[in-house]
């Protein structure tokens, strides 16, 4: 449920409210608009005749029920936009931001290599993988807390925030001394604890979908961590795993609008891994800026065909400098910004 306050409620008025929920086991998480303050409510079961004793309080216009099942991530909820903010980056506002960099932190030299390549084409933010979950145990798994340090390093001369996974609720301390940003992997979308975890940091965190999660799973898998405290939750399409095999996942645009429309949160799209093939990833990522994806994840590699992993979905530099310039295009179209090198010029990815 929902809590209206008038145009020009108090301070006062919205503390009374507060102490009111506090005495029924209940609390509010308050949303500033423009014009009026909406207080969200989250606790025990409402009780009937809830809604009208709340109606009564001075200051209060109206009482809502809250439809989706998620409350905080809900627009419902908060109806403005959430914008959250990485250093100096407004990631849910009118710029679109695109995060570059290799799957894996490979070496010093391929990261630093990488990140200047990606921060001069226009990436706002880095990505890289020190710790990586993957299929096999044999494949390459990272480099752990060297791979950490380095992305630190190379965060620190480039001026890049650095976007990098944590895998397991006793990692995060580890990975909160080095990292802007938690991201949160599709294998672990329903990791609870990891969720819980990150939630009681204040460090933003990107949330994948899980492999064959529901948009309803998917947001609320952004509540466990919002309830924790949290509200720096952005939500990653990375694409869904259904019958077809022609590509490595089924990238579903469908998500990134549909999201926009329920969840004030930002929504991002990962084309790389939406889609494994390096061939599709620009157009899948103009088609995403057309939907309104708020951001862009691209896996960019100095040389892919050496790549220790994910190399068949990774950009050259050459190529992610053209996406850029194209992306340009598509988010002027939509009445949006975005930032890229003026030097590079709007030819065909090859």
């Amino acid at each position: 449920m929902i809590i209206v306050m008038q145009p020009g409620a108090t301070a006062m008025q919205i503390e009374d409210v507060l102490a009111r929920l506090a005495e029924l086991d209940l609390s509010g998480q308050i949303t500033q608009g423009e014009e009026r303050a909406i207080i969200g409510v989250l606790g025990s079961p409402i009780v009937p005749g809830f809604g009208a004793a709340m109606e009564a309080l001075p200051g209060v216009e109206k009482t809502l029920r809250v439809s989706k099942p998620y409350k905080l991530a809900s627009r419902e909820f908060h109806p403005t936009p959430t914008i959250v903010h990485v250093r100096d980056v407004a990631i849910g506002g009118d710029e679109v931001v695109v995060i570059g960099g290799p799957c894996s932190v490979e070496s010093a030299e391929q990261l630093r290599r990488t990140a200047h390549g990606v921060r001069d084409a226009g990436a706002r933010l880095l990505r890289g993988g020190a710790y990586k979950p993957r299929t096999s145990p044999y494949a390459f798994r990272g480099m752990g807390e060297r791979g950490l340090e380095l992305l630190a390093q190379v965060g620190q001369e480039t001026g890049l925030g650095i976007v990098t996974e944590v895998m397991t609720p006793a990692d995060v301390a580890l990975v909160g001394q080095y990292t802007d940003v938690f991201q949160i992997g599709a294998r672990n979308m329903q990791n609870y604890l990891l969720l819980e975890e990150v939630g009681r940091s204040q460090t933003p965190v990107l949330l994948k979908r899980g492999l064959s999660a529901t948009i309803e799973e998917w947001l609320l898998a952004a509540e466990y961590i919002m309830a924790q405290g949290n509200p720096q939750v952005m939500l990653c399409e990375r694409g869904i795993r259904t019958f077809e095999t022609a590509t490595r996942n089924t990238f579903d645009l469908n998500a990134v609008a549909y999201a926009k429309r329920v969840s004030h949160l930002p929504v991002l799209a990962d084309p790389s891994h939406g889609t494994g093939k390096w061939q599709l990833v620009t157009p899948l990522s103009l088609a995403a800026i057309a939907c309104g994806a708020d951001g862009l994840i691209v896996e960019a590699h100095p040389d892919p065909d050496r790549a220790l992993s994910d190399g068949a979905q990774s950009l050259t530099l050459e190529n992610f400098a053209r996406l850029m310039v194209q992306a340009v295009g598509v988010a002027q179209a939509v009445g949006r910004t975005m930032q890229t090198s003026a030097a590079m010029s709007a030819s065909p990815v090859v």
